[in-house]
């Protein structure tokens, strides 16, 4: 009886040391239901069912609510993900369709122009990385006082 709530405590320690989002705490609680159950002097069969159910019943709950839901992260526009979003190229001349090569950490890159914006030679920012194409925007003045 007393193996279910060692091994709760076990499952919270490595939830704790982990961090694995909920995943080991359900299996705690459903460890833990296994022992109220033996303390309640069911057979094991029935601890067992019960340790499962309630730990796949979290696990729906926590999904259902969307504390478990994945979070995407789109690479392309983090930059956090991508560390060449918010580099800072040159330009000189673009071709028909807002494209154009341009150096950048020692390579020739592919460079499309954002949305919005007429192209024109200058210092760009990178706003996206696409495949191997830098998407770029204007870089914005900055005033000086």
């Amino acid at each position: 009886m007393w193996i279910w709530f060692g091994l709760a405590v076990l499952a919270l320690i490595g939830e704790i040391a982990n961090g694995t989002t909920f995943y080991l705490l359900l299996v705690a609680v459903g460890l833990a239901a296994g022992g109220l159950a033996a303390l309640a002097g069911l057979n094991i069969e029935a601890q067992l069912l019960i340790c499962c159910g309630i730990a796949l019943a979290g696990l729906f709950i926590l999904r259902r609510t969307g504390v478990l839901k994945k979070r995407e992260v789109d690479a392309t526009r983090n930059a956090d993900v991508n560390l060449d979003i918010g580099g800072v190229l040159r330009v000189d001349a673009w071709e028909a369709g807002g494209t154009a090569r341009a150096q950048y950490r020692g390579a020739s890159w592919q460079v499309e122009l954002a949305p919005g914006y007429s192209p024109q030679s200058g210092e760009f920012v990178i706003t996206a990385v696409r495949g191997s194409s830098l998407i770029v925007a204007p870089r914005p003045l900055v005033a000086r006082s």
